[in-house]
């Protein structure tokens, strides 16, 4: 499930280091006051087996922004979506923002209007088409051909080697994280879009948005598609559009 924040911003633009990096804080900042435990276990120990985070968000988007090169182009009035599998989450970020009329995104200041919740398509045939608006990163195993690790910031980008493999086995571990049917498997990468890198922390990560076909059962592609595709959705990369 989503939430879609209906904002305004007399802003135009957002610095690119700030595009994605608020997201993660105002996250934590809605669950401690909507649910701090929950808030505090997925800080600190995540869910799950795997110790995951089990949420995301996209970037804010302003589609009425006039577009320029090298700008991440705002003002007017945007979109800001987040979501998760668990409903608990959804539940404690829609309290934290009863009330509240602006969100400090990096420094710019995003007006509230609406907020709206939105449920996950069907997907009733156990087949989705997902396209992210935001990088997919994915970290492999660092290793050369004789099996030697040279890296442990291995990024890997669709196309590379050990690209599906990983993308797999993270759809495998996000269902297994929280108990939905694991058989889930990527069929074909239908779209791959520009190599980019945001900031998360003091550091970046890299990924390229893609669009890809996936099979499981109806309730897992619906977590999926709440929560993200790739790795870091807790830093907002992932996110699939709706």
């Amino acid at each position: 499930m989503r939430l879609r924040l209906r904002v305004r911003t007399a802003a135009d633009r957002l610095p690119w280091a700030e595009v994605l990096r608020p997201g993660r804080g105002l996250c934590y900042e809605l669950l401690a006051h909507g649910a701090p435990e929950l808030g505090a276990q997925l800080h600190e120990k995540g869910w799950g087996p795997y110790g995951m985070v089990p949420f995301g968000y996209g970037a804010p988007v302003f589609p009425t922004a006039p577009r320029r090169r090298g700008v991440y182009a705002a003002g007017g009035p945007g979109v800001l979506e987040m979501g998760s599998p668990l409903l608990a989450v959804v539940e404690a970020w829609a309290s934290g923002l009863a009330g509240r009329s602006l969100l400090d995104w990096g420094g710019v200041a995003l007006r509230l209007e609406r907020v709206e919740p939105v449920e996950p398509p069907a997907f009733a045939s156990g087949w989705a088409r997902l396209r992210t608006a935001t990088p997919v990163v994915l970290k492999g195993s660092g290793r050369d051909e004789n099996g030697v690790r040279t890296t442990r910031q291995a990024w890997l980008l669709p196309g590379e080697p050990e690209f599906d493999v990983y993308f797999a086995q993270n759809l495998r571990r996000k269902a297994e994280t929280l108990g939905v049917d694991p058989e889930v498997s990527l069929e074909r990468i239908t779209w791959v879009g520009a190599k980019r890198s945001f900031a998360v922390g003091q550091g970046l990560k890299v990924g390229a948005p893609v669009e890809v076909e996936l099979r499981g059962a109806p309730e897992t592609l619906q977590a999926l598609w709440s929560w993200g595709l790739g790795q870091a959705n807790a830093a907002g990369f992932g996110w699939v559009v709706a």
